[in-house]
């Protein structure tokens, strides 16, 4: 089902429709947009994804545009409040496959719409992940039946087929990092060929990601590294690909010294046997420190795995009852959670930007970082802002982790850096910002495109700058995707 903007329906709109954009000027100036933001994950307390769209579609509005939020299940969850009254939700379903109680469930037959969801179904039969283009797909559909509600459409990551071709606005496309380093980093791990064989077909919408990437007219990303990966691992022009980076939420995430820190207490944010984020090395590390210090304990933010490699490690090292596996908190437990801790550690062997870190930082958490990917540009300089040790060194964390815990000068000195970096930096406002300056570069040649063609035609048009603030009347020029 469609639902209308979120708090409530604004008046004068009907559900599944974009509010009319009110008269005067957003933040920067210009003419306030109609945006469309699409993702086809948007749970915002498990994954980057949903985080990203919760907070850039709010401070977007902010600056006065109009935002909806366009989204399959998990639904994106958005905030609420008189001055978010641009902000809504379109629910765009998909068959919830991989939903919980009963992941890769069989739908009933009356389940079944249209040949989208055969493909679904299909795909998931195989082995393969139907998501990224079955939404695209939906999305194309929905958007061209709404051609004139929107001013840009913003892409989270989808890179499905769907979204090549005319939607009937500019296109704008975030890519946190390419999933293609998760597969790389999946099948590195996997320890036999039956294993390897499931990650290829898991990840086979990655070949039609690669080939959707390099024909978008522009990509934004979250790092100066994921924006190397892109063109390395994806084949996209450098001048097609910019950074905007994210942030944190400094008012929620921000110290609070009525929190008691727990002695000894460490806290990560980590899906347990995901490769990429580096769990197991952290668990190793643990077991090497506390040895000396009995007790050093790790809270991870995230879903325990019954079995598995970390399991087996918590096992081995007897660390039971010092590992404690947290899911499902809001916000709220979070920051407090972060707050008692005595460190912050992020693990992981590659991150495209690292939320966790900016985030921990923010709270004025002492943080221990590896230097995998992005996550030095977030954190900072070894000594500065954080401890920084080499990605995949349970020997160099565990060093850190003693480091950091018998040292409360140290500790302190770091946290207030931290917070200091972070609001320089990393803010959810900065973030919104910069990304409506690239939605009006991207009608600004969409609109250029359209000139010329209407030139070539005999027909002049006013400028890509007048059309994109809205000073013309009658309909704008018709924009394409592809390059």
């Amino acid at each position: 089902m469609e639902a209308g903007p979120l708090p409530g329906p604004v008046p004068g709109t009907t559900p599944g429709t974009t509010p009319d954009v009110p008269p005067g000027a957003a933040a920067d100036g210009d003419r306030p947009l109609r945006i469309a933001l699409l993702t086809y994950k948007g749970n915002p307390f498990c994954g980057g994804q949903g985080v990203y769209v919760r907070h850039l579609s709010r401070e977007l509005v902010r600056l006065g545009h109009r935002v909806e939020v366009i989204g399959a299940q998990p639904y994106p969850v958005l905030d609420e409040g008189e001055d978010l009254r641009g902000l809504g939700l379109t629910e765009l379903p998909s068959l919830d496959l991989y939903r919980s109680p009963d992941p890769f469930r069989t739908p009933k037959r009356d389940e079944y719409r249209d040949w989208i969801d055969a493909l679904e179904v299909a795909t998931m039969w195989t082995g393969g992940f139907p998501e990224p283009v079955t939404f695209s797909l939906r999305a194309r559909r929905h958007l061209r039946a709404r051609r004139g509600d929107f001013d840009v459409v913003h892409d989270n990551q989808t890179l499905g087929y769907g979204l090549l071709g005319d939607l009937g606005a500019p296109l704008v496309t975030t890519v946190h990092h390419p999933i293609t380093v998760d597969r790389r980093l999946e099948l590195d791990a996997a320890p036999d060929w039956k294993r390897r064989a499931s990650v290829r077909r898991w990840y086979a919408f990655t070949r039609m990601q690669k080939r959707v990437a390099r024909r978008l007219p522009s990509i934004l990303t979250v790092s100066g590294t994921s924006r190397q990966e892109i063109v390395d691992h994806l084949g996209v022009r450098p001048d097609r690909v910019d950074v905007v980076h994210i942030g944190a939420d400094t008012n929620l995430f921000s110290p609070d010294p009525a929190v008691p820190e727990v002695p000894g207490r460490i806290v990560t944010t980590s899906s347990a046997d995901v490769p990429l984020k580096g769990l197991i090395h952290l668990v190793e590390a643990l077991a090497k420190v506390r040895t000396e210090n009995p007790a050093a304990h790790l809270v991870v933010v995230g879903k325990r795995a019954e079995d598995g490699p970390v399991a087996q490690a918590i096992e081995k090292y007897g660390l039971e009852g010092a590992v404690e596996f947290v899911k499902g908190i809001t916000d709220e437990e979070l920051v407090d959670l972060v707050r008692s801790a005595q460190i912050a550690c992020v693990p992981s062997l590659y991150e495209g930007f690292s939320l966790p870190a900016a985030e921990a930082m923010a709270t004025g958490t002492p943080l221990l970082a590896t230097t995998g990917g992005a996550i030095p540009e977030v954190a900072g300089r070894d000594g500065d802002t954080c401890l920084a040790v080499p990605p995949g060194d349970a020997g160099a964390l565990a060093a850190g982790l003693t480091r950091l815990l018998d040292d409360p000068e140290l500790r302190a000195r770091l946290g207030a850096a931290g917070r200091a970096r972070v609001l320089a930096k990393f803010t959810w406002a900065r973030a919104a910002q910069g990304t409506a300056e690239l939605y009006r570069a991207a009608i600004d040649r969409s609109a250029g495109r359209g000139a010329a063609r209407a030139t070539a035609h005999g027909h002049a048009l006013p400028t890509a700058g007048a059309a994109a603030r809205g000073e013309v009347a009658g309909p704008q020029p018709e924009s394409r995707a592809t390059c």
